[in-house]
């Protein structure tokens, strides 16, 4: 059976913000409260949700047809019904195996539902592996928010068993929520209005704000128009300030030059930089491709820790003792040159020092760290290849024309049948 849904293929705002730029700045007197994994996460997001009065927007890269994703179906169309709008941004390659059911149950009751970048298969495969909806945003009624990286699926939670992911998002109540609301609107295709004070670039997106209070967020995103670097250079003018500790806990880790180069030169001026990488690989090529950087790291006093318990799947940092962020973005060429992501970086000690109370746990308890000392294995060779396959992805999108960063675009497509 078919079921009309919205198509949406863009890699930048839409043609009413695009004259703004959507550029975010610093918001404070935020509460911010850290939700691991998604015992933490759903229970948080599916109340809000039921207590929503007049609007849920809702983006993710994978919804699955498990007990999560059937709840999380059930909620929506409660909403719908009651009068709520529902807007549900899905990712075509990681929702594209949702039955034609489940999808016209949601439309049938009045969810909006959008599908980025549907592909059909070609003998059975799906083709649309190089252009992503990445991002993990829910805003409830413009009063609370959720952003992180955990999807609506059952492998988030740790009865799903050894293939159970780690993984983190932020809830947030205070004055960063109307950015996050702007940001998912704008997104969805949805008419915004023009934001009083909107300005240009109003900082770099890293440490550069000259307030001293906690509670500050701001929202940081990447797409493939003006904003294609503003993830990696939050997370670059961050360790070029760290003075004292600096943590990342990234799934898939293989960046490029200048972010190795920020680690490794925080380590060598003195701070305690620890790496938090897939020990227990659900790709296993990432956890090939970040080794291929160890000795380059090890070698300088970077301390690198494999997680071994799970699939870790984090995309955390923090620097010192007041700057994090949590979001949706790896460290690598997909999430860093290709994919929407978006991450909040959050200026809050408490909320520092419960993430890195966290991490330093998952570090002591359930990782394997690697030998300071160990043998140098043609480590430039390593670096070199990791070196230009990093930047042969990074630059591949625009020295062709079916990846996103080509000519990039925002176009609402109705389809009266789609088979998806």
């Amino acid at each position: 059976m078919n079921v009309a849904v919205e198509h949406i293929a863009t890699d930048q705002p839409p043609d009413d913000a695009k004259a703004r730029d959507l550029d975010y700045g610093w918001q404070s007197g935020n509460r911010i409260e850290l939700l691991e994994n998604g015992e933490a996460y759903f229970p948080k997001v599916f109340e809000a949700m039921r207590a929503a009065q007049r609007e849920i927007l809702l983006e993710t890269f994978i919804l699955f047809e498990d007990k999560v994703g059937f709840e999380l179906k059930g909620i929506l169309i409660e909403a719908a019904q009651r009068g709520v709008k529902v807007v549900a941004s899905l990712d075509g390659f990681g929702c594209g195996e949702l039955s034609t059911s489940f999808l016209r149950e949601l439309a049938e009751a009045g969810v909006a539902v959008q599908m980025f970048d549907p592909a059909s298969k070609v003998l059975g495969i799906r083709t649309n592996w190089f252009r992503r909806l990445h991002r993990k945003i829910v805003v409830v009624d413009a009063a609370v928010a959720f952003i992180g990286g955990i999807n609506f699926s059952a492998d988030h939670l740790g009865d799903f068993g050894p293939e159970a992911k780690q993984d983190y998002a932020v809830q947030i109540v205070g004055p960063a929520v109307a950015d996050l609301h702007h940001f998912a609107l704008a997104q969805s295709g949805r008419q915004v209005r023009a934001r009083r004070g909107w300005r240009r670039r109003p900082q770099r997106p890293g440490l550069s704000t000259t307030s001293n209070e906690d509670g500050l967020v701001r929202l940081i995103y990447r797409d493939n128009v003006q904003h294609r670097d503003d993830i990696e250079e939050a997370y670059i003018d961050a360790l070029s300030k760290a003075r004292t500790r600096a943590v990342i806990a990234n799934a898939y880790f293989f960046p490029g030059y200048r972010l190795l180069r920020e680690i490794r030169n925080a380590a060598r001026r003195g701070v305690h930089v620890q790496l938090i990488m897939q020990g227990q690989p659900d790709v296993l090529l990432a956890k090939l491709a970040a080794r291929m950087l160890y000795d380059y790291l090890l070698k300088d006093g970077v301390v690198i820790h494999e997680y071994c318990q799970r699939p870790l799947h984090g995309k955390v940092a923090l620097v010192d003792d007041d700057w994090s962020t949590v979001g949706s973005s790896n460290l690598d060429p997909l999430s860093l040159a290709l994919n929407l992501e978006a991450n909040v970086l959050i200026r809050d000690r408490a909320f520092n020092q419960q993430l890195y109370e966290s991490l330093e746990a998952l570090a002591r308890d359930h990782c394997q760290t690697m030998p300071e000392k160990r043998k140098p294995r043609l480590w430039l060779w390593r670096l070199t290849v990791g070196f230009l396959v990093f930047h042969v992805m990074r630059h591949f999108p625009a020295l062709t024309g079916w990846l996103p960063a080509h000519k990039p675009r925002l176009k609402p497509i109705e389809s009266p049948a789609h088979d998806v």
